[in-house]
């Protein structure tokens, strides 16, 4: 039987930064629209309150800098953010790798806001990649990492032992602790916002590699030329 593949989407196949700038300056040209505000110069307030504070409260700080605080804009600008059509690709090495793991079933497994990462899935047009596309919201937050509930249903549909699967993603937080301990086979890709996090006892993956193109060192591949 060939190995089960599951990949994480943010920071595994694609930078999220870049749909987090995508999102900002969606409501950047919203403030424009809304309030005659310059978008470039919005867009460069928030990456600068990103940066300093990450995004919990960019909305907040850049509407009260322009005297604009309130609840209901926030609210506002988040469903503007969430509902945008993002501009996004996959990372060099997602691009050249995903089309030469034909001989393998191929899965996605992510969490997140349920439209938000639907949106994110269109963008790339990944989805005939994978046999299925799992964003666990849609199954009930409960079901979020580090649940298995979608990890269970990828193995009844493939009616696979947890030893002939295995998961691609960056967050030691919740990525593999639960299918270390059912015995899958996990790998942290160290990219993005958690590669320099030191793992929790039990929390990271069995490999760890830099780049995706190092998935063929630490898992059996059978990839198409």
């Amino acid at each position: 039987m060939s190995l089960i593949l599951a990949f994480d989407l943010d920071d595994t196949l694609y930078d999220e930064r870049t749909y987090v700038e995508s999102g900002l300056r969606a409501v950047a040209a919203h403030g424009r629209d809304r309030f005659g505000w310059d978008a470039d110069r919005s867009f460069g307030e928030m990456i600068a309150i990103l940066d300093a504070e990450g995004r919990g409260k960019v909305f907040d700080r850049w509407l009260a800098a322009h005297g604009r605080a309130g609840k209901g804009l926030v609210a506002e600008c988040v469903r503007v953010y969430r509902h945008h059509r993002p501009q996004l690709a996959l990372s060099p090495e997602a691009a050249a790798l995903l089309p030469r793991l034909t001989r393998h079933p191929l899965y996605l497994v992510t969490d997140g806001h349920k439209l938000v990462q639907q949106r994110k899935v269109e963008a790339l047009g990944i989805a005939p990649l994978f046999r299925r596309v799992f964003i666990t919201h849609r199954y009930g937050i409960r079901h979020a990492k580090p649940s298995l509930h979608c990890f269970e249903r990828i193995r009844g549909l493939e009616r696979a032992a947890w030893r002939d699967l295995a998961y691609v993603g960056d967050n030691p937080a919740k990525d593999f602790v639960s299918l270390n301990a059912a015995g899958a086979q996990t790998v942290r890709l160290l990219a993005g916002v958690h590669a320099g996090v030191e793992a929790a006892a039990g929390h990271d993956a069995q490999h760890r590699i830099r780049s995706l193109a190092e998935l063929p060192d630490v898992l059996p591949l059978d990839l198409t030329d």
